[in-house]
């Protein structure tokens, strides 16, 4: 049985996520710092659940020791401070860029050394609008999300030759959620359609890989 981690896990795109790879048949773990929201859904598609904060590196190593080696690996946390730029609180800006982008170089070389050997496996990283496109009194999550960015591209050309494909997955706009839901008017994007578009990440045949994807309502004025 294959298996998949999903790392930053909770509703909205993770959850629909794990559904997805589980219908599928993959053995599922999921990771976050408050494993106790998990209940629910390691219930629904069998997970396992483990405790991590991804800033953090021993936690990290930890994790992947516990998990084992997964096919697939997905890093979905974010961290978000807003305000002024001259009002951001330098501690809260580190730990948006070391949870946004630090974090996830850490949990792709912890695939990366367990999937090269085997020549194979797909890791999938959660972008945003702000990875494209800084906004105002964002300046903390455009900098995490940006250098998320260019982390994915930069593993792509390195690891895609090597048969790991990597995927930046810019999810740009609202994804809909218990705390936001759809009014009718299709401008939020649907969680389980954003995992059925990184199944199809996942089954892509090496011949035509994507390194990013960009996925937003089709409401939206560009």
């Amino acid at each position: 049985m294959p298996k998949a981690l999903i790392v930053g896990a909770g509703d909205g795109f993770s959850a629909s996520l794990a559904r997805v790879l589980a219908r599928e048949g993959y053995a599922i773990a999921l990771a976050a710092r408050n494993t106790a929201k998990l209940a629910p859904l390691c219930a629904e598609t069998r997970a396992e659940a483990f405790a991590c904060d991804a800033a953090d590196e021993a936690q990290v190593a930890a994790l992947f020791d516990a998990a084992g080696d997964a096919e697939v690996v997905c890093y979905n946390p974010s961290f978000r401070t807003r305000g002024p730029l001259v009002d951001l609180v330098p501690a809260d800006v580190q730990r948006s860029l070391q949870v946004c982008a630090f974090g996830a170089f850490l949990v792709a070389q912890q695939a990366a050394r367990r999937m090269l050997p085997k020549g194979r496996g797909t890791i999938l990283l959660t972008g945003a609008s702000a990875g494209v496109k800084g906004y105002p009194q964002s300046a903390p999550f455009a900098m995490g999300k940006f250098a998320l960015r260019g982390l994915a591209q930069s593993m792509a050309r390195e690891l895609h030759p090597q048969g790991v494909h990597v995927v930046h997955i810019v999810i740009d706009g609202g994804i809909r959620s218990a705390r936001r839901p759809e009014t009718g008017d299709d401008t939020l994007l649907d969680p389980d359609a954003i995992a059925e578009t990184a199944l199809g990440l996942i089954r892509q045949h090496r011949s035509s890989w994507s390194w990013e994807i960009e996925v937003r309502p089709w409401v939206e004025r560009f």
